[in-house]
């Protein structure tokens, strides 16, 4: 396909920037990609994606680059805070049809994209101003630099520089959790996704392939604590399961406070915000990716049915994504909310309905885009 003349300016590398830039490319686009960061500073982590991150790859024609990678997850257990069961979710069977669910390195998918945007990427590019002009976008960054642009999409994350530039919203609230995440690698075998719920508080660990476990822990709260590891240690001490031999093999933990982004619009004018930067929630459902790639192929698709009319083509994006990133949002709300329930109370309810409940908080995710 010949290309596009439209100017379109992609902030950010991240998954969602990089992802938007390869739909833009397969539809005849050829965006400017900019980063504030300095290449590779990126954290070790790992990263589950559900089934409908799969289906969104194969749309980004990546799926053949990302599927020697990691390892596919087929079930989800959930045990209580001693390591007995409390009940399963058979994801082969919930996504069917849709894509298999897979844990990686964050890295190895961030290179995926890399490569699939083509490469091409303006690091250490901050902006300093955003002027919306009748039919374009004047764009100012702090080395003095002055460019106008046809479009320009914020995929620059829950504190999104965009966001604020454009006016579209301030910072993003507490969601009320502490996160901690670590990569695990010598660690006792994991088969698969296995989550440990306490009281307020739970322990995550995921095989990402090589031995390798990608481990996730959160406690309800707002203020991180000075040493990640010892909190960890003092929260999860006395629990069951592989976590003992887990926290044994803890190197270095990182940890920050949950963020959520939720806006009357996602665009002002001629700038558009994508992913975390339009609808971050906290990571319970590990949609955040899989919501970033799902937003790439939409608005390319939006982009390109539009022929040209920028306008219609932010008007018809939103209105397509919106349902699912409230669902999203909603359900993890839900979701969240049972870490406030006894486990006296929760466990049974779990051990009777609890595969049919959480996967139930997928449901929409399994239509179509």
């Amino acid at each position: 396909m010949g290309g596009s003349p439209l100017r379109i300016l992609v902030v950010g590398a991240g998954i969602a920037g990089l992802a938007v830039a390869r739909a833009l490319r397969m539809a005849g686009f050829r965006p400017d990609v900019t980063e504030r960061l300095p290449p590779g500073e990126n954290a070790e982590a790992g990263l589950y994606l559900p089934g409908n991150a799969a289906r969104a790859l194969r749309r980004l024609d990546l799926d053949g680059p990302v599927r020697p990678l990691g390892q596919v997850i087929h079930r989800q257990r959930f045990l209580d805070a001693t390591g007995a069961p409390l009940c399963e979710v058979d994801l082969d069977a919930l996504w069917a049809g849709v894509g298999e669910c897979r844990a990686l390195p964050r890295e190895e998918l961030h290179r995926v994209l890399f490569t699939g945007a083509g490469g091409a990427v303006r690091h250490g590019a901050e902006m300093r101003t955003i002027d919306l002009l009748p039919h374009s976008v004047g764009v100012t960054f702090v080395d003095g630099t002055a460019t106008e642009y046809d479009l320009v999409i914020g995929a620059d994350g829950p504190r999104s520089s965009t966001r604020a530039l454009a006016a579209l919203g301030g910072p993003p609230r507490p969601a009320g959790q502490i996160v901690y995440r670590a990569v695990v690698r010598d660690a006792p075998p994991v088969a698969e996704w296995t989550a440990l719920l306490g009281q307020r508080a739970g322990f995550l660990v995921v095989p990402i392939g090589a031995g390798w476990l990608h481990c996730y822990a959160d406690e309800a709260g707002t203020v991180a604590p000075a040493d990640p590891r010892a909190r960890l240690r003092e929260l999860f001490g006395h629990y069951g399961g592989p976590v003992p031999a887990v926290l044994e093999a803890l190197d270095r933990v990182h940890v920050a406070t949950t963020e959520e982004v939720e806006l009357g619009r996602w665009s002002r004018g001629r700038v558009l915000l994508v992913g975390d930067a339009a609808h971050a929630t906290a990571p319970t459902l590990s949609q955040g990716a899989a919501m970033a790639l799902e937003d790439a192929v939409v608005l390319a698709e939006s982009l390109r049915a539009a022929g040209g009319d920028v306008e219609a083509a932010l008007s018809a994006y939103e209105s397509r994504r919106r349902p699912r990133t409230r669902w999203v949002r909603d359900r993890t709300r839900d979701r969240n909310r049972t870490r406030d329930v006894p486990p006296a109370l929760r466990d049974p309810l779990l051990r009777g309905r609890g595969g049919r409940i959480f996967g139930e908080h997928y449901r929409l995710l399994l239509g179509p885009l």
